[in-house]
């Protein structure tokens, strides 16, 4: 008979849905059906049925083509890459557990790589900010249960985050908040006209680069000053009517995605919102939350940060101290400078994300990928070594978009041989450790 697991946690987005229910084959070995999840958190369990998926570690041969090696070899080849390099780039991490990053950042310690996230590329100036000027923040649940105020600045969560507004935001009737959206007016900030502005009370459509200018006259009205006529393309008018009914809120938050951490100002945008929203904690209470998108993105920054002061970009090639700088110890920059001399890549698609000048620099390295699938990374890597889907077919340890560390679960046990990110990064560890002996 099929069984239903409850509770289960959608390992797609940093919402990280917790109450899905997934309807599995009684041999515990195929997912039937996908309640409660949206429709890109239903495809990633639906894709463990993916026909062809890759069940053995597989290395390039000089013909371009891939042959199938065992685990034991895969580890060997990373293992020897990775003690022989002088300087190791170690990214990825977003979409894997924060015991397996443990583990990744270890093996980092002993061979001296450089250990970055997916931060690099989208959120990293938000950590910029919050290092400069702090942040007043709150729990997904609190906005639910409270939040009367709700702007969305440069995000689209009716795309990147769909059960954000259903769960959290807009919708849901929560203890001070009984009537759901009827009780919240909602306002999007964007230089386009997006669907998550279609469900707002209030769109705002700031010209494209002057968020910052719009943020810093969002403060001066706040505080009562004088404004010109138009900033941004939006009316002063608007500025103080928006302003004047944040203040009469009960409580107020700012979600705010890559449309500011991408745009003309990086990480001002984000320490001006940051300021805004502690301006507006002198009328009544205002918290910000970055929308973060992978999965466990948040996590890696936590773990990094617990183990060595810093979010990203964290630099381990001198062996007695950690490093950070931005421009400096960032994935892309050092790609683009040709500074690394191997690539390890676990649980990410940099290939279809990164500049093609880095990508091109990588491919011309010793490169190896660790990822449940084949895609642009693994195509031009030496060695790609498939594991098992961790939230779906194995569990672990993943921090949501504001920061509250919640548990995946296993729902279907892995294709038969397939081994984790923590059992792969483990035996590596092993391995390099003989190596390092040997020498």
């Amino acid at each position: 008979m099929p069984k239903v697991v409850t509770d289960v946690t959608c390992p797609f987005c940093g919402t990280l849905c917790d109450d899905l229910e997934i309807t599995v084959s009684d041999d515990n070995k195929k997912i039937l059906s996908v309640k409660n999840a949206c429709a890109i958190g239903a495809e990633k369990f639906n894709h463990t049925k993916e026909p062809g998926r890759v069940t053995h570690p597989r290395m390039r041969q000089p013909d371009g083509t891939f042959k199938e090696i065992s685990y034991d070899e895969a580890i060997d080849f990373t293992a020897r890459m990775l003690v022989k390099s002088r300087k190791t780039l170690m990214y990825g991490w977003a979409s894997t557990s924060c015991q397996a990053m443990s583990i990744g950042h270890e093996i980092a310690e002993k061979v001296g790589g450089i250990v970055d996230n997916c931060a690099t590329v989208c959120h990293g100036s938000s950590l910029i900010a919050i290092q400069d000027v702090g942040i007043p923040s709150c729990t997904l649940g609190e906005i639910k249960n409270r939040a009367d105020r709700v702007i969305f600045w440069g995000c689209n969560p009716a795309h990147a985050h769909p059960r954000h507004m259903s769960r959290y935001s807009i919708f849901p009737r929560g203890f001070f908040t009984v009537k759901g959206h009827k009780g919240r007016k909602i306002y999007c900030v964007d230089c386009r006209h997006t669907d998550t502005a279609r469900v707002a009370d209030t769109f705002i459509q700031v010209q494209q680069g002057y968020d910052y200018e719009l943020l810093n006259a969002f403060r001066t009205a706040a505080r009562g000053g004088p404004l010109p006529d138009e900033i941004g393309g939006v009316p002063k008018e608007k500025v103080y009517e928006v302003v004047e009914e944040l203040k009469t809120g009960r409580f107020g938050v700012i979600f705010f995605g890559m449309g500011l951490t991408h745009t003309l100002g990086r990480n001002h945008n984000i320490d001006i919102a940051i300021s805004f929203t502690r301006d507006m904690n002198e009328f009544t209470k205002f918290n910000i939350i970055a929308m973060r998108g992978h999965w466990n993105v948040t996590g890696s920054g936590q773990v990094l940060s617990w183990q060595y002061g810093f979010p990203y970009a964290v630099d381990l090639s001198r062996l007695d101290k950690a490093r950070y700088q931005t421009g400096e110890t960032t994935s892309v920059d050092l790609l683009t400078r040709n500074e690394v001399e191997a690539c390890f890549y676990i649980a990410t698609d940099p290939g279809a994300h990164f500049p093609i000048a880095a990508m091109i620099s990588s491919s011309k390295k010793p490169t190896v990928t660790i990822d449940p699938h084949i895609n642009c990374t693994t195509e031009i890597s030496d060695v790609h070594i498939p594991v098992a889907m961790v939230g779906v077919e194995t569990g672990g340890c993943a921090y949501r978009m504001d920061n509250v560390p919640i548990e995946t679960r296993k729902v279907v046990d892995p294709p038969e041989g397939l081994l984790t990110d923590e059992e792969v990064l483990t035996r590596i560890l092993n391995r390099v450790n003989q190596l390092m002996e040997e020498a």
